[in-house]
């Protein structure tokens, strides 16, 4: 007769129930962690190893969670809160439908047409350290969410170019009620112009009403940022993502039509002074990112961390219905 022994439960060291590798091996950014064995569950792993993400996060500026079962919008939301239980919540400076508190969908932008890298919110005063995107569905054809590191963005561009963003910095403008994109009243949540006014202060926003209840904002922001931990220098702005040059052919030849004064399109940026700040600097600047660039194809349950202050984030062209979310934490200001 054999004696029955039951079974042991092995506890392994949480480091030892995952594995971890650059997704490229030319390329730090992204980090994939992928589980060791089956039946992991990543939120009660992540919050048990937050330091341990933390590190993997300030190192490679991009994380991505993949393998794991979390495709759906509670278990999306509670990995991020494990992470960081106080998620900021949209502001509403974009298109975008809150699917919970905490949680919303990407930006709202034309499937046939390409979102450049850029630090999410850096034209505002205040800006996300860490986001989150998590995957439900992948298009069908492309809807790649391109990642560059924001580290090496600033070494790579032109001293010249970068000692003059420096020195300038960046001025956003933007038109509200020309008829493109969101009103004044959407934007800032209000409804009288007083509020809107105060919201704009708030903001560290210049302002001027205009005929016809349009409101153009200008703001003048850093074009590079100190990491807060790190005491990294990154290139931290949005001027590819809003300078009148990067847009597409046809939509820049649209707003030439509708605009005598390129001051009248719906948002442009200048440098700080308000000077011009040339085609060619910014085709110089888009040659730096598109040589960093790492994209990859999304795949149903992933969930990709995302150091704003490290990495800059794009999304491609898509064919298909793509479903993405998407959480922000820890807010940081300007000086």
């Amino acid at each position: 007769m054999f004696k029955r022994v039951k079974p042991k439960t092995v506890s392994l060291p949480k480091e030892d129930v995952v594995k971890s590798s650059p997704l490229r091996y030319d390329r730090d950014l992204p980090l994939v962690i992928e589980p060791r064995i089956d039946g992991i569950d990543l939120i009660d792993w992540a919050a048990g190893s937050r330091p341990l993400i933390e590190e993997k996060l300030l190192k490679h500026g991009a994380i991505l969670f993949r393998g794991f079962d979390v495709a759906s919008v509670d278990a999306f939301e509670r990995f991020a809160s494990s992470l960081c239980p106080n998620l900021f919540n949209e502001n509403g400076e974009h298109v975008r439908d809150s699917i919970s508190d905490k949680v919303y969908t990407p930006v709202f932008y034309p499937p046939d047409k390409q979102v450049l890298w850029h630090n999410e919110n850096s034209f505002n005063q205040t800006w996300p350290r860490k986001i989150w995107f998590g995957c439900l569905k992948p298009a069908d054809r492309g809807g790649e969410t391109p990642i560059a590191d924001s580290r090496k963005v600033f070494e790579l561009i032109e001293p010249a170019i970068r000692e003059r963003f420096i020195e300038k910095k960046v001025m956003y403008v933007r038109n509200y009620g020309t008829g493109l994109g969101l009103d004044w009243r959407t934007v800032f949540r209000v409804s009288t112009r007083a509020e809107a006014e105060e919201r704009c202060r708030a903001a560290a926003m210049e302002f001027e009403w205009l005929d016809g209840d349009r409101l153009q904002t200008w703001s003048v922001r850093p074009a590079v940022v100190k990491h807060p931990i790190t005491s990294e220098m990154t290139w931290f702005n949005q001027a590819q993502h809003w300078h009148v040059s990067c847009l597409d052919p046809g939509t820049r030849e649209s707003l030439k039509i509708l605009f005598t004064n390129e001051k009248d399109y719906p948002r442009n940026c200048y440098f700080g002074d308000g000077s011009r700040i040339d085609d060619s600097i910014m085709q110089e600047i888009l040659a730096v990112y598109a040589e960093l660039e790492v994209a990859f194809q999304w795949q149903r349950g992933d969930i990709l961390m995302l150091d704003n202050l490290l990495t800059a984030h794009g999304r491609n062209a898509f064919a298909g219905e793509r479903k993405l979310l998407v959480s922000m934490a820890e807010m940081l200001a300007y000086d």
